[in-house]
C-alpha cells in the first residue's frame, strides 16, 4: 500500500474510534486493528497516539474554518461578521473536545492540560492565519494586534469551559454568557 493511503487509513480508523470511544479509551492496538495494519506501521507515520489526534484535529479545524470564512456575505458589518466567526470557531473548538478527545480525558488525564494548551496554541495560529485573509484585516495591518488579542482571549475562555463545565447545560450557559457579556467588548477591541 502507498504511504499516503496507509496514513489516511490510520487517520480514518483513529477518527472513527476516537468518536466512538473517546481518545483516552482508544488504544494504538485498536487503531492498528481497525486500519488493518501492524502496530509498528503506525509508529512509522506517527510518533504517538497524541500525534494522530493532532493530525485529525488540525485537518478537521482547517476544513471547517475554510467553510466558516467563505460564508461572509450575510453580515451587515465587520463587527457582526467577526462576532459570528468567533462564535462559530468557539463552537467548533467545543465540538473537537466533545467528539474527538472526550471529556473523560480532559478532566482525568494528567497530561490533558498540556495537550489542550498545545492544541489551543495551534488553533490560535491557524485562526490568526485564516482570519488575516479577511479583507478587514488583510487591508488594515494595524488591526492584527487586536485580532491576536481577540483570538487569545476567546480561546482561553472557551478552553476553560472544558475544566469548569459539569454538564451540557453548563456549557450552553457559558457560551451564552460569553456571547452576550464578553464577546462584544472583545470584538470592539479587535476592530
Amino acid at each position: 500500500m502507498e504511504p499516503e493511503k496507509i496514513k489516511e487509513s490510520i487517520i480514518r480508523a483513529a477518527k472513527d474510534l476516537f468518536r466512538k470511544y473517546g481518545y483516552h479509551k482508544t488504544s494504538v492496538n485498536e487503531i492498528a486493528r481497525k486500519a488493518r495494519i501492524a502496530k509498528a506501521t503506525i509508529y512509522k507515520y506517527f510518533e504517538s497516539k497524541e500525534q494522530i489526534l493532532d493530525a485529525i484535529l488540525m485537518d478537521y479545524l482547517d476544513m471547517n474554518l475554510k467553510e466558516i470564512l467563505r460564508n461572509k456575505a450575510q453580515f451587515s458589518n465587520e463587527e457582526a461578521h467577526l462576532t459570528a466567526l468567533v462564535m462559530k470557531t468557539c463552537r467548533l473548538t467545543y465540538t473537537v473536545c466533545n467528539e474527538f478527545i472526550g471529556w473523560d480525558f480532559v478532566r482525568e488525564n494528567a497530561n490533558s492540560q498540556e495537550f489542550l494548551k498545545h492544541l489551543s496554541d495551534q488553533l490560535e495560529s491557524l485562526l490568526l492565519a485564516a482570519y488575516l485573509q479577511l479583507d478587514h484585516f488583510k487591508n488594515n495591518p494595524s488591526r492584527r494586534e487586536g485580532l491576536a488579542f481577540l483570538l487569545k482571549a476567546s480561546k482561553s475562555i472557551v478552553f476553560s469551559f472544558a475544566f469548569t463545565s459539569v454538564s451540557e447545560s453548563d456549557v450552553r450557559k457559558n457560551f451564552v454568557s460569553f456571547q452576550k457579556d464578553l464577546l462584544p467588548f472583545l470584538v470592539k477591541a479587535a476592530l
